[in-house]
């Protein structure tokens, strides 16, 4: 169905987005470029469809059962199109719970979901976007920042685990469960499905020797089809800022910053795989170290807030996506509001954060591939990794630094 689809809008953008295993939303966007007196303007139309499919889908061989407008607008506004009308709820009745795809090697998955006060229950939540992700034949799965516990600085040392280094074996399963239960899920999973995984992040428990007290960092685990630990990710930028009246926030309260660039070999078609962590993909210096290092896709499990969210989320993930001629992809939490007093009542104490939301794919070109609102959901995209090679063979900007003017240095490489 995927492929066909593509086929039937090969002349506009397609988003293709997962409510449930079977059922997908589709909204494509046609641009119209007009050319008068000199100046160029744009108008886009959007139409969003929803479909299921009635029998195991391949990448080539899918049929349809239903095949429904939803919703259908015009715009002269391209900002104004970018999906806020997706809503997950009332969707759920056009589900079907019968289809499985077989894996796609070049589609990715982006879990967008609600995060508990119960750790057990995120456990529970996770486990089953990603089970039904791999169900949607993804074959690259990223979840968000702090899935497992509250995003609270307060919060980051209770909900930590202590994780495994890269290279470092440990064969029994009782020591993963006991005492990193998120990673061990993650693990079992990629190798259960046969994907990678990029475990959007955690917090994670330090002891060291020279320290008396334990270091906490924001950990980003990304593991292989066989259950091997390929990078791990520490957030090297931590989010301490202050907006006159929007939000105060300070990370490094709680955590200590990472110092590693992080990235890993997804074979084909992905190739290198660059990871940073929510506020790292404010700093393009960071990014232009994984580019450099041969990354063709650049992947930030990230929680923007309700003030940074809509102004900057999309905008920063654009910015890499061009800077970088490489995909991009973010991934979210799913917006919750803040709980009554009547719910906190004997739960968590921690202050409530409202996060942004809408996970998102961008093209080498900086266009919006696949994206949703803030509710629950799967962000499907098919990458077209041909498009990375065009873009930097096109406008060969690795080629034409002016390193006479200018310097840059990975001293890390």
């Amino acid at each position: 169905m995927l492929s066909v689809l593509h086929k039937a809008f090969n002349r506009s953008t397609t988003s293709i987005i997962s409510i449930g295993r079977g059922s997908y939303f589709i909204l494509t966007e046609q641009r119209q470029h007009q050319q008068h007196k000199g100046l160029f303007s744009m108008k886009t139309t959007a139409a969003a469809l929803l479909f299921t499919a009635t029998n195991t889908c391949t990448s080539s061989n899918c049929s349809v059962q239903s095949f429904a407008p939803f919703i259908s607008r015009t715009s002269n506004n391209n900002n104004n199109l970018r999906h806020r009308q997706l809503h997950r709820s009332g969707m759920a009745l056009f589900s079907t719970s019968s289809n499985r795809c077989e894996r796609v090697p070049n589609r990715v998955a982006l879990l967008q979901f609600n995060v508990d006060h119960e750790k057990e229950v995120n456990l529970k939540t996770a486990s089953d976007f990603i089970d039904d992700a791999a169900a949607q034949g993804a074959s690259l799965l990223v979840l968000p920042e702090i899935w497992n516990g509250p995003y609270a600085t307060e919060a980051f040392p209770e909900y930590a685990e202590k994780l495994p280094n890269v290279g470092e074996d440990i064969s029994d399963d009782s020591i993963l469960s006991s005492t990193c239960p998120s990673y061990d899920l993650i693990r079992r999973k990629a190798i259960e499905h046969n994907v990678h995984i990029v475990g959007g992040s955690i917090s994670e428990r330090v002891s060291s020797a020279e320290n008396s007290s334990d270091s906490i960092f924001n950990t980003c685990m990304c593991v292989n089809p066989s259950g091997e630990l390929v990078a791990k990710h520490r957030k090297v930028h931590l989010f301490d800022i202050d907006v006159p009246g929007g939000i105060r926030f300070k990370e490094s309260d709680t955590l200590t910053g990472g110092s590693t660039v992080s990235l890993f070999d997804a074979g084909e078609p992905f190739g290198k795989v660059g990871v940073g962590i929510c506020y790292d993909i404010r700093f393009p210096e960071l990014a232009m170290c994984m580019i450099g290092r041969g990354c063709r896709i650049l992947v930030y499990p990230g929680a923007f807030n309700m003030t940074t969210g809509p102004a900057h989320w999309e905008l920063l993930q654009r910015a890499r996506a061009v800077d970088g001629q490489c995909y991009v992809i973010a991934v979210s939490p799913a917006r919750s509001n803040p709980p009554s007093p009547s719910d906190i009542e004997g739960k968590s104490s921690y202050p409530h954060y409202t996060a942004w939301g809408h996970s998102t794919v961008v093209s080498p070109w900086g266009e919006i591939v696949s994206t949703i609102d803030e509710k629950p959901g799967i962000v499907l995209a098919d990458l077209e990794m041909n498009k990375v090679d065009e873009m930097r063979q096109g406008i060969p900007t690795g080629n034409q630094k002016r390193w006479d003017l200018y310097t840059f240095e990975d001293k890390k490489a």
